[in-house]
């Protein structure tokens, strides 16, 4: 009787089901449990994590610095300060001294461009001291009589006409002649080849240009000759 009654409380479905749900419903409960426990565990292992940190935080503020370390301290933050002005001052100098080696450089360039024709110019201008001295030389009555020396003045105008041209072609290049006539001896730009008492002129003062000076972009290319007037006292 019994197995019988067993066997027909399992055969019924209500009882079966309400089995299941009471076995479930025991699961559930249990699972809730130990959800509740875990996220509890969670929850102090943090609180303990961040009390651990706040009094570790707490220890680090509340420690006083001693004297002798913060002397330590300020010594070794000068020192930086120091080092670091001096290689911002080193710095500074490389950068001018590169400037100024790049400035140099730039006016060297320039003056070899400029200045590459003096030796040439110099030799060109025994030319222009022949031509000058040829035509020094022609008596001026000479060029007067325009029929009777014919032959002769065209000569002085072709050399004339061939010395000015070679002049202009000297200024095209930057070479500029200067006459220092009746004006004081300046010795940067002439050379006096003599010295003689002349009356009514100027002690000190040029009276007479045997060859013009040659500048070539503000520098001397030749110094012009010339006599002195000299003072008679001998001062």
């Amino acid at each position: 009787m019994f197995r019988t009654a067993i066997s027909k409380a399992y055969r019924t479905p209500s009882l079966v089901t309400a089995a299941a749900m009471s076995r479930g419903s025991a699961n559930r409960s249990v699972n809730s449990v130990i959800a509740r426990r875990w996220y509890s565990d969670k929850t102090e292992a943090a609180a303990e994590k961040k009390e651990t940190s706040d009094k570790a935080s707490e220890t680090t503020e509340s420690t006083p610095i001693s004297a002798e370390e913060f002397e330590k301290v300020k010594k070794a933050s000068t020192e930086k300060d120091a080092k670091l002005k001096e290689l911002k001052d080193a710095y500074l100098r490389s950068l001018a001294d590169a400037e100024n080696i790049r400035n140099r450089s730039k006016t060297e360039v320039e003056n070899t461009k400029v200045f590459a024709i003096q030796k040439f110019a110099k030799d060109l201008l025994d030319t222009v001291d022949i031509l000058e001295l040829a035509l020094k030389h022609v008596p001026k009555e000479h060029l007067a009589d325009k029929v009777t020396n014919k032959s002769l003045v065209d000569l002085f105008e072709g050399v004339d006409m061939t010395r000015g041209s070679l002049l202009r072609t000297l200024e095209r290049h930057g070479i500029e002649s200067f006459d220092p006539i009746d004006k004081p001896y300046d010795p940067n730009t002439s050379h006096a080849l003599y010295q003689a008492p002349i009356p009514g002129k100027t002690p000190g003062t040029v009276f007479s240009v045997e060859k013009r000076g040659y500048i070539l972009k503000g520098r001397v290319l030749r110094s012009a000759q010339v006599g002195v007037v000299l003072d008679p006292s001998g001062n």
